[in-house]
């Protein structure tokens, strides 16, 4: 408590970090170079250091687990948060390109590693430009979900080869997730939702999900509750615009 009290970023009621010290511009231009530490390749990823507690259990059984959901643009952690309970043995990652953002996330988790022993073990975050590099985190195959929530519209058509969902990004999310697994994507902008739409109906390795798949999906009640920005789209009576879809085998 006393260093609560030292430490003005730390809420003393809760004990987690307060955004209002983490705030940073709501997006970046991710064709621009940052610099930040990248893995050569997904073999080069040290993921004991962000799931510290599954990788000694792992050791004992000589099975090391891999990150199998990833929360792309992951903002404040708040879908992973959510998810963390939902999937407590399923190992989670969010990428988000601001360095403040990033910050916080981390240490949202630790604090919440603290104040609720044993959970929250399974999530963490990294700071990564995904656009770029996704491949050096990830194996052909390894995701069982992908999410992109209220990413930026990018509204400038000359902008739009910055949008994270794009048919030559589609490939590189279809290599690292597994046949089956689910690309979830919500936004607040009707345009940018049928584009995200588009992209993905003209995929060859993407379907949609039925209607009573959806319904079905735990994750997809998330989507708009979970975030900063889906309860700020709530509050004001917005709508919003989902695209969820399956990758499929690629037809020859």
């Amino acid at each position: 408590m006393l260093e609560n009290e030292a430490n003005p970023t730390i809420s003393k009621s809760t004990g987690l970090p307060r955004k209002r010290f983490y705030r940073a511009r709501a997006h970046s231009n991710p064709l621009s170079d940052s610099h930040f530490p990248v893995p050569i390749s997904p073999s080069h990823v040290d993921f004991s250091l962000h799931y510290p507690q599954f990788f000694s259990l792992s050791c004992e059984v000589g099975c090391i687990k891999k990150a199998q959901f990833a929360d792309i643009g992951c903002g404040f952690g708040g879908l992973l948060v959510s998810l963390s309970t939902l999937f407590p043995e399923t190992l989670m990652i969010g990428m988000e390109l601001r360095d403040k953002v990033a910050e916080y996330v981390k240490e949202r988790i630790l604090a919440l590693r603290t104040t609720n022993p044993g959970q929250y073990q399974n999530v963490s975050v990294v700071r990564t430009n995904s656009m770029k590099y996704i491949p050096n985190y990830f194996e052909k195959g390894q995701l069982t979900k992908m999410f992109f929530l209220f990413p930026d519209p990018h509204f400038k058509e000359k902008n739009h080869r910055r949008r994270v969902i794009s048919p030559h990004l589609l490939d590189e999310y279809a290599y690292v997730l597994e046949v089956g697994g689910i690309i979830y994507t919500i936004t607040d902008v009707e345009e940018l939702g049928e584009w995200m739409k588009t992209c993905l109906d003209n995929h060859p390795m993407f379907e949609a999900l039925t209607e009573e798949e959806l319904q079905a999906d735990p994750a997809v009640k998330l989507l708009c509750t979970a975030t900063e920005e889906g309860q700020r789209v709530a509050r004001n009576g917005g709508q919003t615009f989902q695209a969820v879809y399956r990758r499929i085998a690629l037809s020859l």
